[in-house]
C-alpha cells in the first residue's frame, strides 16, 4: 500500500531524515512513536510532499487498481488526490469558517460510495453536531480536534497521516479519538498515528514503528514493544 525506502529529508542545509524504509499495509493502524525531534513529523509531511526529500515513497490506493506511484516531488494537493489524508498537529482549520463549512471543504467531488459523511462525523462526535455552524476558531481544543478529523475523512482518504491527534486533551476526549481510530480500520482505512504517548499506540495499533534521531530502530507488534523494557527506555522514555 503505502512502502518507504530510503527515506532522506531536509530543512534547509539541516539532515532530519536518514535512510528511512517502513510500509503501511492494507487496513491497518500503525503508531510511529519516538520523542520529540526525532522525525516523526517530518516522515508525515515527507509523505505528503511539504519537504524537501529524496527516495522512494512508492503508493498504491487499494480501490485504484494500478501501479505504485513514487510520491517524491509530487504536490500535496495531488498526494490527497491519490487517496491519502493528513491531519496536522496543529490541526490547520479555518477559524473563520463553521464548523460544518469545515467540513464541506474536506469533500472530494466526483468520488463515488464513499465511506465517509457528514452524518457519521456527527454521529461518531456528537458536539461537532451541536456545533455545526458555530466558528470553528471558537471550539475548544478538543473539539477543533475533532473537527480536524472528520474534516480528513470526508475526502474519503484510503489511508490518513494523524500527528500527535491526543495533545494536550481530555481524557475522555482522547478515548472518543481512540475509538474514531478503531472506527477508520473497521471501514478499511489505514492510518499512520504519529503518537508520544505510549499508552494509546498500544491499546489500539497493529504494528509500532519507534523513530531515533531520523532513523526507524523499532518494527514490531505492541506486545514486542511491551517485553522490550531497553529499547523503551533508550529511545523512548524519558
Amino acid at each position: 500500500m503505502l512502502h518507504i525506502e530510503n527515506l532522506q529529508a531536509y530543512y534547509g542545509k539541516s539532515h532530519i531524515l536518514h535512510g528511512v524504509h517502513f510500509e503501511v499495509r492494507e487496513g491497518e493502524i500503525l503508531a510511529l512513536l519516538g520523542r520529540n525531534g526525532s522525525g516523526r513529523s517530518t516522515t508525515a509531511k515527507a509523505i505528503m510532499g511539504l519537504v524537501q526529500c529524496e527516495g522512494t515513497i512508492a503508493w498504491s490506493a487499494p480501490r485504484s487498481g494500478g501501479e505504485a506511484v513514487n510520491l517524491v516531488g509530487k504536490k500535496a494537493y495531488e498526494i490527497a488526490h491519490l487517496g491519502i489524508g493528513y491531519v496536522p498537529e496543529n490541526r490547520e482549520i479555518f477559524p473563520k469558517l463553521t464548523v460544518h463549512q469545515n467540513l464541506l471543504l474536506g469533500e472530494k467531488h466526483g468520488r463515488r460510495n464513499s465511506r465517509w459523511s457528514f452524518e457519521d462525523s456527527y454521529r461518531l462526535f456528537p458536539r461537532l453536531r451541536e456545533r455545526q455552524h458555530t466558528e470553528a476558531g471558537v471550539l475548544s481544543g478538543g473539539e477543533q480536534q475533532m473537527l480536524a478529523l472528520c474534516r480528513a475523512l470526508m475526502g474519503d482518504p484510503d489511508l490518513v497521516l494523524i500527528d500527535e491527534p491526543t495533545e494536550g486533551l481530555a481524557p475522555m476526549i482522547v478515548e472518543q479519538v481512540a475509538q474514531f481510530l478503531l472506527t477508520l480500520r473497521e471501514r478499511g482505512m489505514s492510518v499512520l498515528l504519529i503518537e508520544q504517548k505510549l499508552t494509546i499506540a498500544l491499546e489500539i495499533a497493529d504494528r509500532c514503528l519507534l523513530m531515533g534521531h531520523g532513523s526507524i530502530v523499532f518494527d514490531g507488534t505492541p506486545e514486542q514493544l511491551r517485553a522490550d523494557a531497553a529499547i523503551r527506555k533508550e529511545w523512548l522514555e524519558v
